[in-house]
């Protein structure tokens, strides 16, 4: 009996180089090396939270790529299934260091062995020990190869029974028109039973502005829940029966927003994985989505479940 999957997610990592000061990235010196990658950070934050977390993808056979696959062991992500291409490099990118706010990013990620990941390096054997998949908006963007990948991962697991959920995690830079942006990812979502987008994202691609109609969007077409993201108002949630908006953590200081989305993914998954209330997983979400936010690398801020609940504990108060 294969050894089984809590999770497996799918997607590009980059060595990330985060500046040492503030400023403009042209004038930084000293850098320091991290991890990059929505889907990365997705797979982190559910290991350490104690579930069984997999990650595919390709990597370049270089320092970066062999990087990227020592950092996600140390994590506990299982990386069976990541691999290492002698042509194709890995891509990075270089981040500003804010006080507060949204950093300046700059991508080299172009023709990067991760955008080469197609429908042939599909391992179903592997995805098949998985309980549930996430994927994002990303891989449909980054080549007709990783679009198709992902079109393939997502009929699969249906296929195979598995819950799937989805974060739109639009890059308009990445596509070549809003209009096919707009088409293939709802193509995919409709595909999804649980749906994450912000409330920007869930405007650009329903055409409407109302979180219950953003979400009756989707539910009309087949998903099962939908949990639009409110920024510091928290999120708002709605199926067939249910619906509700969940008030955000409080923070003193935003230091980095990158990485929030993908913890708001992480706590909402781990929650309906380990059978909470719709509400009580859309809690965790806002939970790891707020300490992400006082962190400043994409995914420094996520807790151990121990230190998860030991905040929600601390902090609930106010959250309603």
């Amino acid at each position: 009996m294969p050894q089984q999957l809590d999770t497996i997610t799918f997607g590009e990592a980059m060595a990330m180089f985060m500046a040492a000061e503030p400023g403009p990235l042209h004038t930084i010196s000293q850098f320091k090396r991290e991890l990059a990658g929505a889907e990365t950070n997705v797979a982190i934050g559910l290991a350490r939270l104690g579930l069984k977390s997999g990650w595919v993808s390709k990597v370049g056979n270089d320092a970066f790529g062999k990087f990227i696959i020592d950092r996600l062991g140390n994590e506990n992500v299982d990386i069976k299934s990541v691999l290492l291409d002698d042509f194709y490099p890995t891509g990075f990118q270089l981040k500003s260091k804010v006080t507060e706010g949204d950093p300046e990013v700059q991508y080299f990620r172009k023709g990067s062995a991760a955008s080469h990941l197609g429908v042939d390096d599909f391992n179903g054997d592997y995805f098949s020990k998985a309980k549930h998949l996430h994927m994002t908006g990303i891989p449909l963007a980054l080549s007709l190869e990783t679009r198709n990948f992902a079109r393939h991962a997502l009929s699969f697991l249906k296929n195979n029974g598995k819950t799937v959920s989805f974060d739109p995690n639009l890059r308009p830079s990445l596509w070549l028109s809003q209009e096919e942006m707009v088409r293939v990812i709802n193509e995919a979502a409709i595909g999804a039973d649980y749906v994450f987008p912000g409330i920007a994202e869930g405007e650009i691609l329903t055409g409407y502005r109302k979180p219950s109609d953003i979400a009756s969007f989707y539910l009309e077409k087949g998903v099962e829940l939908v949990v639009i993201k409110l920024g510091e108002d928290g999120a708002y949630y709605k199926t067939a029966v249910e619906e509700g908006i969940v008030q955000g953590f409080k923070v003193e200081k935003v230091v980095d927003t990158v990485g929030a989305g993908d913890g708001f993914a992480v706590g909402v998954i781990s929650g309906l994985l380990e059978g909470l209330s719709i509400r009580d997983a859309v809690v965790r979400g806002n939970a790891i989505g707020s300490l992400a936010v006082q962190a400043p690398g994409d995914n420094d801020g996520y807790p151990t479940k121990v230190e998860l609940l030991n905040y929600i504990e601390k902090n609930i108060q106010g959250v309603k």
